[in-house]
């Protein structure tokens, strides 16, 4: 099985081709594979296959490294679509890809940058039923109460502004957890810290749903700016996390386009031995 391992501001994937898999990717299979001391080591898998229908190039699947299959993911995205495009599958610089939360349109800006069309963000969603029209809530968690915006852009974002130093000083990894799977979220959400620096540019830590605490996070990126923007922020909204930093362009009717770089890292083959090992994790 050959793989090809990428990354977007530290945030890591494993890319195989469902061509390439020698059994079905199961979740304990996702959980060996991103395993950083037994099997490659990364923050997830993308998986990419012949799509189901026409007009796309591609369908990605993306899986987290618990195991669980997430519906987005702004860094992983570019990191396929740029991926798609070196591997040949197409040579158009506009085209679609099909994911689970459907269409994506990304536009290659360059050897290892594109933008994505996000489409449009929704402060309303399935995600966080008891939400009002404006996505706004209160929880309680870690000891205290915090103020959110809830977002969704393929995925739930839960955007939480703080003030000052505070941010830096958050326990992120102690904190996170609770707030991804409080009972205000059936689904669990994804967790942006967010600071604003200026009137357009934005300090965000991220904890996402099903990974911990990551150097950045497309999507995270996305929510923390539409949330700013929301809050009279300008627009477009530079995003400064701990792996670098992504441009989010947002719209008045909240539509989304996220920009940024991805490269490869390396291109292998799993050892037979751990091909057999995961044969068996079933």
């Amino acid at each position: 099985m050959t793989f090809e391992k990428w990354q977007a501001l530290g945030n890591d994937y494993v890319i195989v081709e469902a061509a390439q898999l020698p059994w079905e990717l199961t979740p304990a299979r996702v959980r060996g594979l991103c395993d950083r001391h037994r099997g490659i080591g990364s923050d997830g898998v993308l998986l990419l296959s012949p799509p189901d229908g026409e007009g796309y190039v591609a369908r990605l699947r993306i899986f987290n490294p618990d195991g669980s299959e997430a519906e987005l993911s702004g860094n992983g995205a570019r990191q396929a679509v740029l991926y798609l495009r070196r591997r040949g599958w197409t040579d158009a610089r506009a085209f679609s890809v099909q994911t689970a939360a459907g269409e994506i349109r990304p536009t290659i800006t360059g050897e290892t940058t594109c933008t994505l069309d996000m489409g449009r963000a929704r402060l309303r969603s399935p995600d966080f039923p008891s939400g009002g029209d404006d996505g706004r809530g209160t929880l309680e968690a870690g000891g205290r109460t915090w103020s959110f915006q809830h977002v969704s852009v393929g995925n739930p974002q839960c955007a939480i502004f703080v003030d000052g130093d505070e941010l830096e000083r958050l326990d992120v990894a102690a904190i996170g957890p609770e707030i991804e799977r409080h009972r205000l979220f059936p689904n669990r959400t994804n967790v942006s810290f967010v600071r604003a620096v200026e009137p357009s540019v934005v300090r965000a830590r991220i904890f996402e749903r099903g990974v911990g605490e990551t150097l950045s996070s497309g999507t995270g990126a996305s929510g923390a700016a539409v949330a700013h923007v929301l809050r009279g922020g300008e627009s477009p909204v530079t995003v400064r996390l701990d792996g670098g930093e992504l441009e989010v362009d947002v719209g008045e009717d909240l539509h989304v386009d996220l920009s940024g770089w991805a490269r490869p890292v390396y291109r292998g083959e799993l050892a037979p031995e751990l091909v057999e090992e995961l044969d068996a994790a079933q």
